[in-house]
């Protein structure tokens, strides 16, 4: 397989976010690799212009006062644009591409017009071992002896590329064959109605489905626009497994509104606290708020 030669030039990026919207993007990491080697990287902080939750602070420690004279989205649009127009962009999961939608529709820009790769889809075939589980950034970057700062943009952003180079020269699969193997949902923007094509090749979906929240593990929480019933069903019909308590098991726990009047004096629920406690112990989970499980429920329902 080293001896075939294959596509190994992409982009690749994170984000961290100022709280469970994905919306809120505060930190933007990029690194550029050509023929699989990173030759040139670029990150910046951002003004969300939203709060920042003490947690997110506790895991990345970027703060609103680090951010205050940061950019804001519309003003580094214009260099997220020289840089990735066109190509292909891997991120570790759909989180990102998720939160930079969000935040683009946020200020009514124009979506990132790139094929968006998933570093996590790749590593789940490339590997047996990681089909089902175990396919985290920092779990992954571990076996395969990658170093890295985790919950730095930039440094993350390394990461998933350095994943996606191996995973590729392994599996004998360039980037631009696992864009067509890995097809993501267009841009839910009204400014971007057409399919995404890169250099003119169509995505052909092999699997039938478009995995964003497929085999994770669900926990409501909070005062849900939907009921609790109807926002099981969506779950469960794109392959997630909703519980009711969250433990070392629970990927993503959703968020709805916190009514004080039931929170005990607290300001957050207890799974939401408990999920919190396992973020801080290490464990791999997203908490996301339940626009964005709608959003990426969407791009499955819609597939």
């Amino acid at each position: 397989m080293k001896d075939k030669k294959i596509n190994l030039t992409f982009n690749g990026i994170d984000v961290e976010t100022a709280n469970s919207n994905r919306s809120s993007i505060c930190q933007i990491g990029i690194v550029h690799v050509v023929e699989g080697k990173i030759v040139d990287t670029w990150q910046t902080l951002v003004n969300p212009e939203d709060w920042f939750d003490p947690m997110n602070v506790s895991i990345h420690r970027i703060t609103e006062r680090d951010v205050r004279e940061s950019p804001t989205m519309p003003e580094i649009r214009q260099e997220l644009r020289r840089r990735l127009r066109g190509q292909i962009l891997v991120s570790h999961t759909s989180f990102d591409r998720v939160a930079f939608e969000r935040a683009m529709n946020k200020y009514d820009l124009e979506q990132l017009q790139v094929a968006w790769l998933d570093s996590a889809r790749i590593v789940r075939r490339a590997w047996p071992q990681y089909s089902q589980r175990g396919y985290g950034l920092k779990n992954v970057a571990s076996d395969l002896g990658i170093q890295f700062k985790h919950h730095d943009a930039l440094e993350d952003a390394k990461a998933a590329a350095q994943i996606t180079v191996i995973a590729c020269r392994e599996s004998g699969f360039g980037v631009d064959r696992w864009v067509r193997k890995l097809p993501v949902p267009e841009p839910n923007s009204v400014r971007a109605r057409e399919k995404m094509t890169y250099k003119g090749i169509a995505y052909e979906d092999l699997d039938g489905v478009v995995e964003e929240l497929r085999d994770h593990s669900l926990v409501f929480t909070g005062t849900l626009r939907m009921t609790r019933s109807e926002a099981t069903t969506l779950a469960t019909s794109a392959g997630c497994t909703v519980t009711s308590s969250v433990t070392q098991k629970t990927s993503v726990p959703v968020v709805g509104s916190q009514d004080e009047y039931r929170l005990n004096g607290y300001k957050k629920s207890s799974k939401h606290r408990k999920a919190e406690q396992l973020i801080a112990e290490g464990n791999e989970i997203q908490i996301i708020s339940e626009q964005d499980f709608t959003e990426l429920i969407k791009t499955i329902t819609n597939a």
